[in-house]
């Protein structure tokens, strides 16, 4: 009897081996001939045909031929190995999955999406063939995609199609509703994410410019893999928008020193200057903003940011030969820069100006910040009135005693716009009282002519009533 006993479980153990045993080679051959076309032998033709004869029964393997074909670009022959799986089982749901992504690949989305509907039918289970699906549809609408996946939820209750979701609307650059979709995995079932998932669900927090719940999500990520370059980089970036300059320094040295294949980009400088300049460590933030402006970019514009920064951290350190050299480069890659960016050169050339040691070198600085706002005048219609304002400040610069009378036509013409305000604001009055404390004083001092000055300091007190100079002017205590 119990001879009889073994013989039976060993024919059980026989027959629950063999399909396993028959996968095992089915995957084996399908690995030996991925290699083999790889490697394109001079008789590859050969070589597969013999391999198909030997499986020209067995589907996996026949799909198998085909995903390799395919993933060399070798369409052709991938759709000609798909038709022999085919024959040997109509109903092979792998089979019109491959056939989808070579028509996703020749940039034909109906035909992709029929042969996920066709995987579908004959796989209802199949996770594959539903996210690729809506991988296709997305471009067409996002939301509707997602649907096919509820499908899969009500098929497959156990994968992470909340994640699935989140992928679809990162993709689509529905980054709102990623944070949903990947906030409903993360809250769920987090420790289950792929690690694609958490950093594209960290990224998508990030655009949206939650940075504390991005940091939390990345650093999540670095407890499983401190090593890797995407999540120091992302807490990196967090860190610094959040003004934690510490942990950004040292999620940054992370990133840049101990980070498996990190690829330091044009950006990651950037955050590194900008942490160091919060912690006021301009010397350091002016060698790694140098740093990137040296790299190389396809669009100079990408530049301009760096360049401003680059600019701003010179001016910091009073370097100022180094601030114009690098403010000139950002207008220059900005392209069309605005009237606010325009105007931050000629406050550069009149910083340098104040610390030049000699009065040639002075003047040139102040004539160089006139010309920037003369321009800026020129080219900007509603810069006019600002610019004109400025060229009074720096004229008198130039003529601090104002005896060869500078900026007076600048300052009248200056009283002429803003007194034909309907309306003044707190800026306009502020003006007004430089421009008549000026001219009060021009007509006062330099013209000796109190006759003259009077009706500019009486302006004066009709604007600010407990002004100083004008009381004095007129003799008012």
């Amino acid at each position: 009897m119990k001879t009889v006993k073994y013989v039976m479980m060993g024919a059980l153990l026989l027959s629950l081996s063999a399909p396993v045993m028959a996968q095992d080679d089915a995957k084996a051959t399908i690995e030996n001939v991925a290699k083999l076309i790889q490697s394109k032998p001079a008789d590859l033709d050969d070589q597969v045909k013999d391999i198909y004869k030997k499986n020209k029964k067995n589907e996996e393997v026949l799909v198998g031929i085909a995903q390799a074909f395919y993933n060399v670009k070798d369409t052709a022959n991938a759709q000609k190995y798909i038709a022999f799986a085919l024959k040997a089982n109509k109903k092979y749901a792998p089979a019109y999955v491959l056939l989808g992504d070579i028509a996703a690949y020749n940039n034909d989305g109906g035909g992709a999406a029929a042969q996920y509907q066709q995987a579908i039918y004959f796989d209802p289970k199949s996770p594959e063939a539903y996210y690729k699906y809506a991988n296709v549809y997305r471009k067409i609408s996002p939301s509707e995609a997602v649907g096919k996946l509820e499908e899969l939820r009500a098929q497959r209750p156990d994968l992470p199609v909340d994640a699935m979701a989140g992928r679809i609307y990162y993709l689509s650059n529905e980054f709102a509703k990623a944070n949903d979709s990947y906030g409903k995995s993360w809250a769920s079932a987090r420790d289950k994410m792929e690690e694609r998932d958490l950093t594209e669900y960290t990224l998508s927090l990030y655009f949206t410019q939650k940075y504390q719940e991005s940091l939390e999500v990345a650093r999540y990520g670095l407890s499983k893999q401190p090593r890797d370059a995407a999540f120091n980089r992302l807490a990196f970036y967090n860190c610094t928008e959040l003004k934690d300059f510490d942990n950004a320094l040292a999620y940054a040295d992370a990133l840049f020193n101990k980070s498996d294949s990190a690829k330091i980009t044009f950006m990651d400088y950037g955050y590194y200057g900008n942490a160091y300049v919060g912690k006021k460590d301009f010397a350091h933030a002016i060698e790694v903003y140098e740093k990137a402006a040296a790299m190389p970019v396809e669009n100079k514009s990408k530049l301009a940011g760096v360049l401003k920064d680059l600019a701003t951290a010179y001016k910091q350190t009073e370097q100022y030969d180094k601030a114009v050299a690098a403010y000139e480069k950002f207008l220059d890659a900005v392209g069309k820069p605005s009237a606010t960016d325009r105007v931050g050169l000629g406050q550069l050339y009149t910083l340098k100006a104040s610390k030049d040691q000699t009065l040639e070198d002075r003047t040139a600085d102040l004539d160089a910040a006139i010309k920037v706002y003369e321009k800026l005048a020129q080219d900007e219609p509603d810069a006019v009135e600002y610019a004109t304002y400025k060229i009074a400040q720096v004229n008198s610069y130039k003529d601090p005693e104002s005896k060869e009378g500078l900026s007076k036509p600048y300052y009248e013409k200056l009283v002429q716009l803003i007194e034909a305000h309907p309306e003044k604001d707190e800026a306009d009055k502020a003006r007004l009282v430089e421009a008549y404390r000026y001219l009060g004083s021009y007509y006062y001092i330099v013209k000796d002519s109190k006759a003259q000055a009077d009706p500019f300091f009486k302006k004066i007190l009709e604007l600010d009533p407990e002004n100083k100079v004008a009381k004095q002017a007129l003799g008012i205590k």
